[in-house]
């Protein structure tokens, strides 16, 4: 049986104070939120964009913004506004939710899982996480396989610096890939 995200964050609350030397609970890194998006690829395919909005709906379990494009593009046909994308921010219990069913279920299900490096953490404390086949999802593994599209997950985290918001999940369990020895 799996511990919850939320009771697991607290577990790890006095072992991350002392590798953090943290005065109290508040200075400690925490999620914020998580942002989860995917790029539809064919601007003028409406069936598509509602076929990645359905299906992000489905996981997140929640209604996805659609997103459209910034500028005009002529050699792609691209025309500012048309909507190339969707994207769910997840906060509080869907979040935790979320996350959980990551962690969990979608990540023991990919080919060939080994981990992800630790450069998918960014300079601010945010961790991205790219996975190509939206199919690892529970909700979405008996539908239709020609329509496979893959995702961008964002992790919000409060930590100030890299260091600080690898330490952080490293405690939580995030499936990091072992670095050889040399």
């Amino acid at each position: 049986m799996f511990t919850p995200l939320k009771e697991k964050i607290e577990a790890i609350k006095p072992s991350l104070r002392k590798s953090l030397q943290a005065d109290n609970d508040l200075a400690l890194p925490r999620l914020v939120k998580v942002v989860v998006s995917s790029g539809t690829g064919k601007a003028k395919d409406k069936k598509r964009n509602e076929l990645v909005a359905g299906r992000l709906a489905k996981i997140t379990g929640q209604k996805p913004a659609l997103r459209g494009a910034k500028q005009s593009i002529a050699t792609f046909k691209l025309r500012q506004g048309d909507i190339i994308g969707a994207a769910v921010t997840l906060r509080g219990p869907r979040m935790y939710r979320f996350l959980d069913k990551l962690f969990n279920v979608t990540m023991p299900r990919m080919r060939d899982f080994k981990g992800y490096p630790e450069t998918i953490i960014d300079d601010m404390g945010n961790l991205t996480l790219g996975i190509r086949e939206h199919i690892v999802f529970p909700e979405t593994a008996d539908e239709d396989i020609r329509d496979v599209f893959g995702m961008s997950i964002t992790i919000v985290t409060t930590a100030k610096n890299k260091a600080e918001a690898l330490i952080f999940f490293r405690e939580l369990g995030f499936p990091f890939k072992k670095v050889a020895a040399r």
